[in-house]
């Protein structure tokens, strides 16, 4: 119609039409939080694993609960105590963060580079997200699978024999949990940018993440180890994540004879966490290996 102006133009109070300002080209849009590209991309992330839970939680759950049955039978289920409990008591808390870190490596390792592989990647650089939103939306969704994969392993051995998992230290339970599964949704995520094939990332899985988390005091005090190996779990993330959780449940650990060691080791882990998360956020922002 003709007394109808077009969608391009503004009406100023006089009434005279003026052209839209539209924003110059680069100039960001969203200034702030783009909180709904944000958990559009979690949401996307969390429905994708749930999908398959059977492959995702449950397989991963059960795999993990037969370290203890398997354990647990071959020493005995009385009889042998470390730091004051029974060895079941003593291994499930371990077992317990061991199967949410592996998980969240593993989620966070596999949409980004199957992206890379099926030549979707754009799907995640093309919205309107920053390198930090793409990350932290990422990470969250490997952190909810880690946390998922971690309730239903506690269901699983509350119902083993001898098995107590009373908490002692809630805090520790929550930080190192969620320290532990952030770390290595971080160094999947790292993975998932450098690997240009699922080979690759199964290396890193195989020798890399695998040995790292088996030879950090899961099943054993480091404390019966020669002192040269103990020097080299002590430079190892992984003891300190599964130790300090082990605290939260028990109220003993080996990473030492005071509690302030705990709380020191808490604060330690923090910051590796905050700086990978800088590096990952550079090398993301850098383009390196995808946008070339």
């Amino acid at each position: 119609m003709a007394d109808q102006t077009n969608s391009t133009e503004m009406l100023t109070p006089a009434g005279i039409p003026q052209p839209r300002q539209f924003p110059t080209k680069g100039e960001p849009v969203i200034h702030q939080v783009n909180w709904v590209g944000l958990k559009t991309l979690y949401m996307k992330e969390v429905r994708r694993f749930f999908k398959v839970q059977t492959q995702t939680i449950w397989a991963p759950a059960i795999t993990t609960f037969l370290f203890l049955v398997i354990f647990t039978v071959a020493l005995g289920r009385g009889g042998r105590e470390i730091l004051g409990v029974n060895f079941a008591t003593f291994v499930a808390p371990g077992l317990i963060v061991m199967g949410m870190m592996q998980n969240a490596f593993a989620n966070a390792s596999f949409s980004f580079l199957s992206g890379k592989i099926q030549g979707t990647i754009i799907d995640f650089l093309m919205p309107p997200l920053s390198e930090g939103e793409l990350m932290l939306a990422m990470v969250a969704a490997a952190v909810t699978r880690a946390f998922l994969v971690g309730l239903a392993l506690c269901g699983a051995m509350m119902l083993w024999p001898g098995v107590d998992l009373s908490v002692a230290h809630p805090w520790a339970v929550a930080w190192f949990g969620l320290m532990g599964s952030v770390f290595l949704a971080l160094l999947g995520f790292m993975s998932s940018i450098w690997a240009e094939k699922f080979d690759h990332n199964a290396a890193v899985t195989n020798f890399v993440i695998a040995p790292l988390s088996l030879l950090s005091g899961t099943f054993y005090v480091i404390d019966n180890l020669a002192p040269a190996f103990q020097a080299v779990s002590r430079v190892n993330p992984f003891f300190y994540v599964i130790s300090g959780f082990r605290f939260g449940f028990l109220g003993q650990s080996d990473i030492g004879d005071t509690n302030m060691a705990v709380l020191h080791s808490a604060i330690g882990i923090g910051i590796v966490n905050a700086v990978l998360a800088f590096v990952v956020y550079r090398v993301l922002r850098s383009g390196w290996k995808l946008k070339g």
